[in-house]
């Protein structure tokens, strides 16, 4: 696969709501997406998720599970902490603190988009907040599967801004392939071939990570690109 490159013929509608006309451009928040790539086929497969077409953020568009940072995700007990290599490329955009929460921010929100754990077993634990059900279940997360893929930062014409870092996991570090009861916030999951994947109706960000994925798996040392943008302008640096 070629070097990705951004689309320079992207239409913004595509993936959603525009910001009102005359409306001041909302300030990003802090996310995080994860990536689980299962090879047990012939071919690596990634897990997708297809977003409610009521959404008002890229309705009925395939997705990698994730979503904003909460402020319980920089307090969150970890089985494993983030490898060195990817400490040091997360700490080039954000403080320790931050890093270590956005990992377990993609850990977290994975579990309630699809109800699996990235975690080793632990004793289970009752605590208040986004994390009762996760450590309610025996498990502790394990951000030593981590791997930093990409940032990417919302385009300002949009009514809803995310600051995301995707990362990647094998599906092979889950606790288990069954989903917990009672989990599971996108319409549809499904493990698509990596090959397939760009035919689905994807965001033109995810269409870009997919490729930027692709080669990855070869190259796993690559440098993770990081989209943003500068007087409205889009601006592609690498971390």
């Amino acid at each position: 696969m070629t070097e990705p490159k951004l689309d320079p013929n992207y239409d913004p509608r595509a993936d959603g709501a525009l910001r009102a006309e005359g409306a001041k451009a909302v300030r990003p928040r802090d996310a995080a997406t994860l990536i689980i790539v299962r090879r047990d086929g012939a071919k690596p497969r990634l897990l997708m998720g297809r977003r409610n077409r009521g959404h008002d953020f890229m309705p009925d568009k395939w997705v990698f599970p994730g979503g904003r940072i909460d402020r319980s995700d920089f307090r969150a007990p970890a089985a494993s902490e983030l490898r060195p290599a990817v400490i040091q490329r997360l700490e080039k955009t954000a403080p320790p603190s931050r890093a270590r929460a956005l990992a377990l921010t993609a850990v977290r929100e994975t579990f309630e988009e699809t109800g699996l754990l990235l975690a080793r077993p632990a004793p289970a634990r009752t605590v208040a907040g986004p994390w009762r059900d996760f450590l309610g279940q025996g498990a502790s997360p394990d951000l030593d599967a981590l791997d930093f893929v990409a940032r990417a930062i919302t385009p300002p014409y949009r009514p809803k801004r995310f600051d995301a870092r995707f990362f990647m996991a094998e599906a092979d570090r889950l606790a288990s392939l069954d989903r917990a009861p009672d989990c599971g916030e996108l319409d549809e999951l499904a493990w698509v071939e990596l090959s397939e994947t760009l035919a689905l109706d994807l965001p033109n960000i995810t269409r870009f990570v997919v490729q930027e994925l692709a080669l990855r798996l070869e190259h796993p040392d690559r440098p993770a690109p990081f989209v943003s943008f500068r007087r409205g302008a889009r601006r592609l640096e690498h971390l």
